[in-house]
């Protein structure tokens, strides 16, 4: 309780040392115009003559992802999965990594049986596989995060890239990096599995390739088309559907605007049309073949199955829950008969809570503290033409959001490159603003970007101050890790193959789960199961039979096993401990 109260006060004194620091910056860069051009001019130079090779500001914002985050490996290190989401992703890329995409459905499927994961027809993860792929990708380089890192580093140049189409090269490369400082250092897009940085990249290849195919009309730009609305068909598919149907719709009315036009028939348009068209086909085609594999059938995507076999809860804020079920265990009846039956009833009071909860997640992952007087300027850019799309683009991703229920800060993240398009569009009608000639604007606008890097460096210090908040862990053997790996920790030091039975109390909290397993389950040398009725228990204990049977009692003692001994298809405990433990 006092180490909560700490960390409680500690952020409590962070944010408002924030607040105090802005206030302070904006007055004194709003008053001192010419300070700011001392201490700015010389490095706006800099990067403006740095960004003018587009390919170069690219590259350089990817590299520098990769380099910021490496250098607080000392203090931070690399993050281990807490969640229930980071778990089932991690599952599906040690399956891809090994060549497969699913294993058989076990015979005693109902023991091992966990959140988010589907156990039939056959055992893999509900995700879609884009998120799994990059996992996988890092896990062969030796270890699922730096598939991580890559995607953050390549989300950062792809809105780069993107940004590239719609504004000059200077301020689409500091557009990639305010990305790079609100997601790319201390936020759990980058501090943990759940992804979000994949989606993004989805979306800012679907964005930048559309103006691209306008003006240039080059089959490339139709294959990047095609890729990113494959990426976001495999991460996001709702948010990605929201994104792609404005583009589909400018693009077409594109089309048919030059229908008459004998350019339209043209090598380049044809063929960029016609490679966006191979590609999106090619990921149809792989869709259908995966979802057919995971579900049997075609058309039923892995995680609408998971849905359809577990949730009697609403999608969307007009929809209302149908009849429970029975589970085949009390953790499950407490997550989606409790939990997730209790999060939205469908009144107004509802509606009005998770809309509030959406708008105050999103604001603290994409935003800062010093950067409202560039919202307060973003409606100015509606007058450019150019970009007047991105708000078209901003207000159906809003709306698609706000119809769902749940929405976690990742689940924007097609729209990530439009958040950054518009508020450098904004921060570009900020730095024109005057007061009695006075150049206030460039001022504010110089702070608000001060202010970030500022944040940035908050968030890093109270993070390795507190590395198991806010999103993130450090992975420190023997420090702040959670049971089920302090347990196989200790299993590492006892040869053979072990069983861990879980046994939950009644007022277990169905999100600390630590029933995971890896992708070859028989194959595994630490099993763990679930403790049921004595009749699934005897299967288990029956199959296993050439194991050491362990009981693992998380609500009681969260380090500690306690060997099982069977007895007449019973199960007794002796208050022995393992010798690591």
């Amino acid at each position: 309780m006092r180490a909560q109260l700490a960390n409680y006060w500690s952020q409590y004194f962070i944010l408002w040392m924030q607040v105090f620091l802005a206030l302070g910056v904006f007055v004194v860069f709003a008053a001192l115009p010419r300070l700011g051009e001392l201490l700015f001019r010389p490095v706006e130079n800099f990067f403006s003559n740095f960004t003018a090779r587009r390919k170069t500001a690219v590259w350089s914002i990817f590299l520098a992802a990769i380099a910021v985050r490496a250098a607080l490996l000392p203090a931070i290190g690399v993050p281990f999965p807490m969640g229930q989401d980071e778990r089932s992703y991690l599952l599906m890329s040690e399956m891809f990594a090994g060549g497969r995409i699913a294993f058989p459905q076990h015979p005693l499927w109902k023991s091992f049986e966990t959140f988010h994961v589907n156990f039939f027809p056959v055992y893999a993860s509900m995700f879609p596989p884009a998120q799994g792929a990059i996992l996988a990708l890092g896990r062969l380089m030796g270890n699922p995060w730096a598939g991580v890192l890559l995607s953050v580093a390549a989300m950062c140049a792809a809105i780069v890239w993107m940004l590239q189409a719609w504004m000059p090269s200077r301020w689409a490369f500091l557009g990639g990096a305010m990305a790079l400082c609100n997601l790319g250092v201390v936020s759990y897009w980058v501090n943990s599995y759940w992804g979000g940085a994949v989606a993004a990249i989805g979306g800012a290849l679907v964005l930048g390739a559309v103006p691209r195919i306008f003006r240039n009309r080059r089959i490339r730009d139709g294959l990047l088309l095609g890729l990113g609305v494959a990426i976001l068909a495999n991460s996001r598919p709702y948010e990605g559907m929201v994104l792609c149907i404005p583009a589909v719709v400018w693009l077409m009315w594109w089309l048919l605007r030059r229908v008459r036009d004998s350019s339209l028939l043209s090598t380049p348009v044809h063929g960029a049309v016609f490679g966006a068209a191979c590609v999106i086909c090619a990921t149809a085609v792989f869709m259908s073949y995966y979802n057919w594999r995971l579900t049997g059938n075609a058309l039923l995507m892995p995680h609408s199955w998971n849905y359809r076999m577990y949730y009697r809860t609403p999608l969307f804020i007009w929809q209302r829950a149908a009849t429970p079920i029975h589970y085949n265990n009390p953790q499950y009846e407490d997550f989606y008969n409790g939990w997730v039956r209790g999060l939205y009833h469908g009144s107004p009071g509802d509606v009005m809570h998770a809309s509030l909860e959406k708008v105050r997640n999103l604001t603290a992952v994409f935003l800062w503290p010093g950067v409202l007087p560039i919202l307060l300027c973003v409606p100015l850019a509606l007058r450019d033409r150019r970009v007047r799309f991105l708000f078209v683009e901003f207000i159906v991703g809003a709306a698609g959001l706000f119809l769902i229920i749940q929405s976690l800060p990742h689940y924007a993240a097609p729209f990530t490159c439009v958040i950054y398009g518009l508020i450098v569009q904004g921060l570009r009608h900020l730095r024109t603003i005057r007061v009695n000639a006075t150049p206030v604007g460039i001022g504010l606008a110089r702070a608000s970007i001060l202010l970030l890097l500022c944040n940035t460096s908050f968030n890093a210090y109270h993070l390795i101050r507190t590395p198991d908040r806010p999103y993130s862990w450090s992975w420190n053997e023997g420090k702040g890790s959670p049971g089920a790996l302090a347990i196989e920790w200790q299993l590492d030091q006892i040869p053979g193959k072990h069983l861990i039975v879980v046994r939950y109390s009644a007022t277990h909290n169905p999100h600390g789960e630590s029933v995971f397993n890896h992708a070859d389950i028989d194959g595994s040398r630490i099993v763990w199961a679930r403790e049921l009725d004595a009749e699934q228990n005897d299967k288990l204990f029956s199959y296993f039979k050439d194991r050491q049977i362990w009981l693992f009692e998380p609500d009681r003692d969260f380090r500690t096993l306690t060997p099982l001994h069977i007895d007449n298809s019973r199960t007794k405990s002796s208050p022995a401990k393992p010798g690591a433990s």
